[in-house]
């Protein structure tokens, strides 16, 4: 008998969930994006799960270490507990090519905009990668999303500048807020429940 596989949001960190503080690991700074919860507390009900999907390129700087990261993650999870949410799984690239640090400074599969954390998550935690979205502020988020398989869309809040946009970098919306975010892939379900 095959087992339901899950649909679940991929959610990316900084400008995204949270105020973009560039390399900050201060859990003291660190805040959810206006909207967030209730966007959250909506895709629940539509019986969404919550997978974070984060570069990191500050380990491969030495900025940070990866250990670092573990009170980031937990400051996220309390702010969401507070509404009954919790993520899945945090998945955190730590590579850059530039970086310092030589076992992170490599070219790899799972920094933005390639799909391998998002292709990781659907392995280890039974997603169903066409039933499920990708939400970032920038178009790389939208490209892993897309290589993935999943839907995209893209918070238009001033964080992406090149504006590189072809097939892959093409978001299904593009919205303001993450609670607009929330609304389109809610109406969407709808919409596919509806026409089923």
């Amino acid at each position: 008998m095959s087992v339901l596989k899950e649909k679940v949001v991929f959610i990316d960190k900084d400008g995204t969930l949270i105020p973009d503080i560039p390399y900050n690991i201060d859990p003291g700074k660190i805040s959810l994006s206006e909207g967030v919860l209730q966007g959250l507390q909506l895709l629940k009900e539509r019986g969404y799960k919550f997978v974070m999907v984060s570069n990191q390129s500050g380990v491969a700087r030495g900025y940070f270490t990866l250990d670092a990261l573990k009170a980031v993650q937990e400051k996220i999870e309390t702010l969401v507990s507070t509404a009954g949410i919790h993520f899945e799984q945090f998945y955190f690239c730590p590579h850059h090519p530039e970086g310092t640090v030589e076992e992170y400074a490599i070219e790899c599969s799972c920094r933005k905009p390639m799909p391998g954390m998002l292709l990781q998550a659907a392995e280890e935690l039974n997603i169903d990668v066409t039933s499920s979205w990708m939400i970032g502020d920038i178009l790389n988020d939208v490209e892993a999303g897309k290589s993935a398989g999943c839907k995209t869309i893209l918070i238009d809040n001033g964080n992406e500048t090149e504006w590189q946009v072809d097939d892959k970098r093409s978001p299904d919306f593009i919205v303001k807020t993450f609670l607009e975010a929330a609304n389109c892939i809610s109406e969407y379900s709808s919409y596919k429940i509806e026409t089923v």
